[in-house]
Order: structure tokens, then sequence, then C-alpha cells
């Protein structure tokens, strides 16, 4: 009977623990969704694709703050997605969650990194896209499947984006 109660107190006290990470899941997103604005949606026509990469959604961040995850509006979910850059900007395409637009004259900045929310790699094996979103400057990251495509990535958005 000892062993009963001991097992009921250890299962409650991980459903505990779950509860309270739902819980500040949402208060987070709550409190994030007035601060972040809805994130742009695709657009109907957004014309020739320039550069199409395959790979994975890590997250995005406050800019600067790699441990500071988006949740607000499912942007906290890791998916597998595919981007696109486009003329006017990069289409984020994720499956299983919202899909939305980076504007090209939106992108302040682009690189090749090691962390972000929910992934910290050895190597720069991370492309994370640097922009703003109304007065908040946020970082997206992305671990594509072929890493040769990024060198094509930072020359693209460095010389129609001005990014640095």
């Amino acid at each position: 009977m000892e062993r009963f109660w001991l097992v009921l107190a250890i299962v409650a006290f991980f459903l505990l623990c779950l509860w309270g990470m739902y819980v500040g899941w949402r208060r987070k997103s709550r409190s994030q969704s007035a601060q972040v604005p809805p994130f742009p949606a695709i657009p109907p026509e957004p014309g020739d694709v320039l550069l199409e990469s395959t790979g994975v959604y890590l997250s995005t961040t406050i800019a600067g703050e790699w441990q500071n995850r988006i949740v607000t509006r499912g942007a906290g979910l890791r998916t597998g997605a595919v981007w696109r850059l486009h003329d006017g900007g990069i289409a984020v395409e994720r499956g299983g969650a919202p899909d939305f637009w980076i504007p090209r004259g939106a992108v302040t900045g682009i690189r090749r990194d090691t962390k972000i929310a929910g992934k910290v790699m050895g190597t720069e094996a991370l492309l994370v896209v640097t922009w703003r979103l109304g007065e908040t400057e946020l970082d997206t990251g992305f671990r594509g499947d072929d890493l040769d495509d990024y060198p094509q990535w930072i020359e693209q958005l460095k010389i129609k984006g001005g990014a640095q």
C-alpha cells in the first residue's frame, strides 16, 4: 500500500509540473500579444521565388535576447518549414503552425549563429534573420537541411535588403 501512495504522489507532482508549465506558457503568450503585433500574412501574389530552403523553423525571439522566445499567436511552435525568398520578402511556411511573411524592407540583419531559443549548436548551423515588426526588433531562427544555402541567403538579403 505504501508503494501505491508513493506512485500516486509522483504522478500528482508530475501533473502539477505540467499544469504549471501550461499556465506559464499561456501567461507569457497573453503578455506578448500586447507587446508584439501580429505577424504579417504571406501576400496572395508574392512574386517569383528567388531562393528556397527546407528545414526546421526553430523560434522567434526578441532581437539580442536569444532565450526570450515569442510564444504568442503560434510563433513559439517549432515546426518543419520552407523558407522562400521573393522580391518583397521571405515567406515562412510552417507545417502545422501559422505561416508568416517577413517583409524585405523590415530585415535589418542576417547571420549564421550557434543559438536561438530551443536550439544550441556547436557550429554556426543556424540562419537567423533580424527584422522589425512595428516597434519590436525580432530574431527568427531556421535550421536548414542544406547549410550550403546559407551564403546565398546572406548575399541576397545583404544586397537588396540593406542587411548587415
